[in-house]
C-alpha cells in the first residue's frame, strides 16, 4: 500500500535479546513505518502515534515479542526485504515537494536520463520521484515511463523474468528476489528507452561520431552538452582565439552545435590546431574547456604547470595508421601482463607507445603471456596519478605519442599473438577543472552535469568527482567512451578500475565485507551505477564477443561476473584482490615456520563458483611509494650486492629466489582462471615505484624497468625470468587454469606442504625452510606414470638440481575404489616423489599410448612441452632428459629459448 506524500521504509525485528531472528531458524517478519514529508512537528509525532493504524491488520506488527532496530542502523542494513504486498520496494513518492524530479525533463519529446522510480538510489536521503511500486509478481508485464510526464505516453515491454538462472547457480541468492527484480526492470527500462528514443544501444554508443568535432558533409560540426552554460563560442587557433564569428547554437537538450563550412575544400579547423569550448555559465563569468570528447590534448612541457589544450585530431589518409593484423583469437585463460608505458623504458624519462612496442612487446611474447594490459591510456594531466585520475576521456595520454602510435603498438601486440586490455577509468573522474570534465560543472543541479552534487559527487579519500549514471548524456559519454577505444583502437577488452565504488554508496570506504549476502543487496547498493555496468558489459560483448572484461572489485559481489541475461553485471572476470594482500601479510608479519598452509589454500581458492578470477601476487598496487615488490621484501638491500652470479648465493638471496618462484606459481596454480603480472616483476624487479613528484624533486629514478639486470648474463634475475616463462609455457601447454578440476589433497601444517591437483597436474609444494622431504607420498586421481613437468629447483631456474628428472614416479591405489574415506587424502591412487626445502614441482600423468605422438608435436621455442629443461649441465647449451635449452640471444631480452628434444635422441 502507497501513501502520497510518505516514504516507506522497512524495519528489521529482531528478538528481545537483540539477536537476528535468522540465528534462531524462525521466519522473519517485516514491519512498515510511515514518515510524512516533514511538515510540523506536532503533525509528525500525531501521524507517528497512528502509524500503524493505517496498515492492513495483517501487516501489523506483534509487539508483545518484537521490537525493531533504531532509525541510526537504517543505512546499515543489507538488503530491502521481501513483503507480503506488491509495495515490496522503497516506495519514494511525493506531489508536490519543491526537489525536482530525479533525471525526468519535461520536455515531452525527450527521453528521460533515468528511469523514474528514484533513479536507483534507495536510501533514507531521497528526492521525490513519479509514484511508482515494486512489481508484486517477477513474471510481469511492466510500463517504462518513455516520455516526458507532460505526455503520458507508456511503452509497454514483456520480459521473462520469472526465475533468474543466478538462482540455479545458487540458491542463496532467491532470498533477494526483489532487489535482482527491481535491477533487472532498471535495465531493462532503460535499455528500452534507448532503443526507442536512440535506436538501440550500438546507435546510442557512436556518440563519439555525433559530439566533439567531426566532419561531416564538407563542413566541420561541434557538438557540446553543457545545459548550464548560457553563452558559447568555439575558440582555437583556426579563428585567433576569436569566437564572436563562432557563436553556438543551444537545443532544449542543452547541447550546443556549430556548423563551419571548408574553406577552398578544407576543414576551416586543421588537423592538429588546438581549439577550446568558449562558454559563460549562470554566474555571468565566460571560461574556457576543453571539449569533453576531444581525442587529443597536449600541454607545453617547457612550462611548469602548463594547462592542457585541446587538439583536433583529423590527421589526412596518408598519416592515419591503418591496421594490419587481425585481433587474436580470446585464450581459454588469459595470461596477463600488466605495463605502463610511460614508465616501461630504462632511461629516466617518459617512453613512447613505439618505444614500447618495439622494445617490451616482444619481451612479452617471449615470456609466453598471451595479452597484455596497458595502464594510463587516457589523458590525465597529473602523471604520478598513474593514469587514474582522467581527464580527458577520449584522448590518447600525449606524454607516450599520438593516437596514430597508439594504434601501432595494438596492432604490433595482436602481430605477436597478443590481446590488449585497456585499464579504463569510469568509477570517478579527475577534479581538475581547468584541463579535465570538471571543469563543465559551474554549480548547476545535477540534471545538468556529469556528476552528482554535494557529497554524493565527490570521493572524499581519492579527491575526485563521481559520476551521475543515472542522467542520459553521461550514459552516452561513457558507453560511447568504451566504444571508441574498442573500434578506433582495436583494444580487445578493458580492465574497470575502481568497480567497489560504483557498487555502492559508500564506495567500500571504512567498510569490510564478510561475504554476508546482505552486504550486498540492499540500500547501500548503487543501482543506478550497477544498471550502467549492465548496459556496458551487454554492449561490449554484443559489439565484439570475444571482449575480455575484468572487474576490479575487492568487496566479492556474488553475479558481478555472470552473463547479463542471467541476471549478473556481465564481466568476464574479477581481480582476487585478497591474494597480493596475503602474501605481503605474510612477508612483512610472519616468520616462514608461521606460515600457515590452510590459510594460504583458503585465500587462494576463496572465490564464486563460477564466477572466475584473475590471481596475482602482486600488481602495481603492491610496489608503489611506501611499498616493495615482492623480491624486494624478500632480500631488500642484499639485491644490490648480492644477485651476481660470480659469487656463491647467500642465505637471503637463497631464499628469497625460491620464494619469489613458489609464490607466483603457486598463486597463479591455485588462484584462479586467470593470472596477471606487473612489468618487470616476472625477474623479480628490486625497489618500488615512484613517479616523479614534488615530495622526490621530481625524479624518475624509481619510475622505469631496468631491463638491463635481467638481460646481464652474470646477474641472477634471469633464474626468475626463466621461470615465469617456464611457468607460462607449462599453462599454455596444459591450460590447467581453464580446467574446472581443482582438488586440494594435503595441507600440511608440520610439513609445511601443499599438494593439489589443477587439470591434469599434480602439484607439491614445499614451504618448509629447512626439510626435505624423501619419499613423500601424494595423492592423486588416475592411476599410471607421472613424471616432472616443472621444478623450480632446476638449475636453470637458480635452483640446486636436487629433483631428478628423468624418474618414472608409478602409482600405487589407496583404499576401495569409490570409497574416499578409505583412500589417502581422499585420493584413490598415490605417488612418492622427493621434496626438497622451498620447492614446487608440477607433475603430469604419461599417457603412454600417446606418449611418441605427443612428443612429435613439439612446441615452438619459447614453450615447454611434457619433458622437461636439463638441470645438470653447467655449459652453455644444457641438455638432459628431453630438453636442449639454449642461453645464447635469448636469455635476456627475449627470454630462454626452449626447444623440445625426443628421450631416444638422448640415448643415441
Amino acid at each position: 500500500m502507497i501513501y502520497r506524500n510518505s516514504v516507506c521504509i522497512y524495519l528489521r525485528l529482531e528478538k528481545e535479546d537483540g539477536c537476528p531472528r535468522q540465528h534462531f531458524g524462525f521466519v522473519w517478519r517485516w514491519r512498515f513505518l510511515l514518515f510524512p514529508n516533514f511538515h510540523s512537528t506536532a503533525a509528525q509525532e500525531k501521524r507517528k502515534r497512528s502509524r500503524f493504524s493505517v496498515l492492513p491488520r495483517r501487516l501489523r506488527p506483534p509487539l508483545r515479542r518484537y521490537k525493531s532496530l533504531p532509525i541510526s542502523k537504517l543505512r546499515k542494513w543489507d538488503s530491502p526485504p521481501r513483503p507480503p504486498t506488491s509495495a515490496a520496494m522503497l516506495c519514494l513518492t511525493s506531489s508536490s515537494s519543491s526537489a525536482p524530479a530525479p533525471l525526468l525533463p519535461s520536455l515531452a519529446d525527450r527521453p528521460s536520463p533515468g528511469i523514474a522510480g528514484g533513479g536507483g538510489n534507495v536510501r533514507l536521503s531521497v528526492v521525490s520521484s513519479p509514484r511508482r511500486s515494486w512489481p508484486g509478481k517477477i513474471k510481469t508485464n511492466f510500463s517504462v515511463p518513455a516520455t516526458a510526464r507532460k505526455n503520458k505516453t507508456m511503452v509497454t515491454v514483456v520480459e521473462e523474468v520469472d526465475h533468474l538462472p543466478i538462482y540455479d547457480l545458487d540458491p542463496k541468492l532467491e532470498e533477494f528476489k526483489d532487489h535482482f527484480n527491481y535491477r533487472i526492470k532498471r535495465y531493462l527500462d532503460q535499455k528500452c528507452l534507448i532503443e526507442k528514443h536512440e535506436g538501440g544501444l550500438e546507435e546510442f554508443s557512436k556518440g563519439y561520431l555525433k559530439f566533439g568535432i567531426n566532419t561531416v558533409d564538407g563542413a566541420t560540426i561541434y557538438r557540446e552538452w553543457a545545459p548550464a552554460a548560457q553563452e558559447a563560442q568555439l575558440i582555437g587557433e583556426f579563428n585567433n582565439w576569436n569566437g564572436a564569428k563562432h557563436k553556438m547554437e543551444k537545443d532544449k537538450f542543452g547541447i550546443w552545435s556549430i556548423k563551419i563550412s571548408h574553406v577552398n575544400g578544407k576543414p576551416a579547423i586543421p588537423h592538429n590546431s588546438k581549439v577550446k569550448f568558449h562558454f559563460r555559465h549562470g554566474g555571468g563569468a565566460w571560461v574556457d574547456r576543453i571539449p569533453a570528447w576531444i581525442r587529443y590534448a597536449t600541454f607545453d612541457a617547457s612550462k611548469f604547470g602548463a594547462p592542457y589544450d585541446g587538439v583536433h585530431w583529423d590527421p589526412p589518409a596518408c598519416e592515419r595508421y591503418v591496421f594490419k593484423h587481425p585481433r587474436p583469437p580470446k585464450p581459454d585463460a588469459p595470461r596477463i601482463y600488466e605495463a605502463h608505458v610511460g614508465m616501461s623504458g630504462e632511461e629516466p624519462e617518459v617512453s613512447t607507445y613505439r618505444e614500447f612496442a618495439d622494445n617490451v612487446l616482444p619481451r612479452i611474447r617471449a615470456n609466453n603471456y598471451n595479452t597484455v594490459q596497458l595502464m594510463a591510456i587516457m589523458e590525465h594531466s597529473y602523471y604520478a596519478s598513474f593514469g587514474y585520475h582522467v581527464t580527458n576521456f577520449f584522448a590518447v595520454s600525449s606524454r607516450s605519442g599520438t593516437p596514430e602510435d597508439l594504434k601501432y603498438l595494438v596492432d604490433k601486440a595482436h602481430s605477436l599473438g597478443l590481446r590488449v586490455l585497456m585499464d579504463v577509468v569510469h568509477s570517478h573522474a579527475s577534479n581538475n577543472v581547468t584541463d579535465g570534465l570538471n571543469g563543465y560543472d559551474v554549480g548547476q543541479n545535477t540534471h545538468e552535469s556529469y556528476f552528482h552534487t554535494g557529497d554524493r559527487g565527490y570521493h572524499k579519500l581519492w579527491d575526485s568527482r563521481l559520476f551521475n549514471y543515472a542522467n542520459w548524456e553521461v550514459l552516452r559519454f561513457l558507453l560511447s567512451n568504451l566504444r571508441y577505444w574498442m573500434d578506433e583502437f582495436m583494444f580487445d577488452g578493458f580492465r574497470f578500475d575502481g568497480v567497489t565504488s560504483m557498487l555502492y554508496h559508500h564506495h567500500g570506504i571504512n567498510k569490510g565485507f564478510t561475504g554476508n549476502y546482505k552486504e550486498y543487496f540492499g540500500l547501500d547498493t548503487d543501482v543506478d551505477a550497477i544498471v550502467y555496468m549492465m548496459l556496458a558489459n551487454h554492449l561490449m560483448h554484443k559489439l565484439l564477443p570475444e571482449a575480455t572484461i575484468v572487474a576490479e572489485d575487492v568487496s566479492g559481489m556474488p553475479v558481478l561476473c555472470r552473463p547479463v541475461d542471467e541476471g549478473g553485471v556481465g564481466f568476464d572476470f574479477r581481480l582476487a584482490m585478497a591474494i597480493p594482500d596475503r602474501w605481503i601479510d605474510y612477508l612483512k608479519n610472519k616468520e616462514d615456520r608461521k606460515w600457515s598452509m590452510s590459510e594460504i589454500v583458503q585465500t587462494l581458492t576463496n572465490r564464486r563458483y563460477t564466477e572466475k578470477c584473475i590471481a596475482y601476487a602482486e600488481s602495481h598496487d603492491q610496489s608503489i611509494v611506501g611499498d616493495k615488490t615482492i623480491a624486494f621484501l624478500l632480500m631488500d638491500k642484499e639485491m644490490y650486492t648480492g644477485m651476481s652470479d660470480l659469487q656463491p648465493a647467500s642465505p637471503t638471496i637463497n631464499r628469497g629466489i625460491a620464494l619469489q618462484k613458489m609464490i607466483h606459481f603457486i598463486t597463479m596454480a591455485l588462484g584462479g582462471d586467470g593470472y596477471l603480472n606487473f612489468m618487470g616483476n616476472e625477474f623479480g624487479h628490486p625497489e618500488w615505484i615512484d613517479f616523479p613528484r614534488e615530495g622526490n624533486n621530481w625524479s624518475y629514478d624509481k619510475c622505469r624497468r631496468q631491463w638491463s639486470l635481467v638481460d646481464t648474463d652474470h646477474l641472477r634475475y634471469k633464474y626468475m625470468n626463466a621461470f615465469d616463462q617456464a611457468m607460462n609455457a607449462l599453462e599454455e601447454e596444459f591450460s590447467f587454469l581453464s580446467s574446472s578440476k581443482q582438488i586440494v589433497s594435503d595441507m600440511n601444517e608440520k610439513d609445511k606442504v601443499i599438494v593439489f591437483e589443477r587439470g591434469d597436474l599434480v602439484f607439491v609444494f614445499n614451504f618448509h625452510p629447512n626439510k626435505t622431504y624423501k619419499g613423500y607420498k601424494v595423492g592423486c586421481d588416475l592411476p599410471g606414470k607421472y613424471r616432472v613437468a616443472l621444478d623450480s629447483d632446476a638449475l636453470v631456474f637458480g635452483g640446486h638440481g636436487r629433483v631428478g628428472h628423468d624418474v618414472d614416479h608409478f602409482t600405487s591405489p589407496e583404499g576401495m575404489p569409490g570409497v574416499p574415506e578409505t583412500n589417502f587424502n581422499n585420493r584413490p591412487n598415490s605417488f612418492k616423489v622427493l621434496s626438497p626445502p622451498r620447492t614446487c614441482v608440477a607433475y603430469y600423468r604419461v599417457d603412454e599410448d600417446h606418449e611418441e605422438l605427443r612428443r612429435g608435436g613439439a612446441v615452438a621455442s619459447g614453450k615447454i612441452v611434457t619433458e622437461y629443461i636439463d638441470v645438470e649441465a653447467t655449459s652453455a647449451e644444457t641438455i638432459s632428459g628431453g630438453w636442449k635449452g639454449s642461453e645464447k640471444d635469448d636469455c635476456g631480452k627475449k627470454g630462454m629459448k626452449f626447444v623440445f628434444r625426443s628421450s631416444d635422441e638422448d640415448c643415441k
